[in-house]
């Protein structure tokens, strides 16, 4: 099998191919540091499957898996990340990927994962996206993001991820300055957040704001 391993830290990053490369049937064909540099190795090298990080400088682990993806089909992504809520798992799962690990994931469950990948299978690490399989079962539109708020509430949000401020939002909406404020207050307490930079950080994560983030 071969693995193209993608994180902005070296030091996880030689770690990773190290477990790869102790495997009897895997090796790491490259490496990359954040996303445009994944989807340049992966053109160049056409590995089986991409070890991928989320949050990297740049182009962010989610645009890279949306562009390898559509460009490499044959390749699967499993997502190795810090990030662990149900919101990113589902935003990994839209972008294609194929599995998701949590960083400190055993030997043993990245070696399961890159089975299952190179295979065609799904695996979510232990513990990770149980709330996303709760929502498979009960609800068609499961992996829609932030499903706890309303669509313009989603809107606002996915504004607020890109930076612009309330009075911004206000005009590109056709709102009312005051109306926004009360929208990002409820926002905050539905997610919930404690910070306005909070749920711009779990707004990203998920997906939205734009693939620069």
């Amino acid at each position: 099998m071969r693995v193209l391993v993608v994180d902005d830290h070296p030091m996880f990053r030689e770690g990773l191919t190290a477990v790869v490369d102790s495997l009897p049937w895997a090796t790491v064909v490259g490496e990359a540091g954040d996303g445009d540099a994944a989807v340049a190795e992966a053109l160049r090298t056409r590995p089986d499957v991409v070890l991928m990080d989320l949050q990297m400088p740049g182009t962010n682990g989610l645009e890279a898996t949306r562009r390898l993806v559509a460009q490499l089909p044959g390749t699967a992504v499993v997502v190795l990340t810090m990030v662990e809520n149900d919101e990113a798992v589902a935003a990994a799962l839209r972008a294609g990927a194929r599995g998701y690990l949590v960083k400190g994931a055993s030997k043993q469950e990245i070696t399961r994962a890159l089975e299952a990948a190179g295979h065609g299978e799904v695996i979510l690490g232990a513990g990770v996206g149980a709330g996303v399989l709760s929502r498979l079962v009960t609800r068609g539109d499961a992996l829609a993001p932030f499903q706890q708020l309303s669509e313009r509430e989603r809107e606002v949000l996915d504004l607020v991820a890109r930076g612009l401020t309330n009075g911004a939002i206000a005009q590109q909406l056709y709102l009312s300055e005051k109306t926004v404020r009360n929208v990002v207050s409820s926002i905050l307490t539905k997610l919930p957040a404690a910070t306005r930079a909070e749920a711009v950080a779990r707004a990203r994560d998920a997906g939205l704001g734009g693939a620069s983030a």
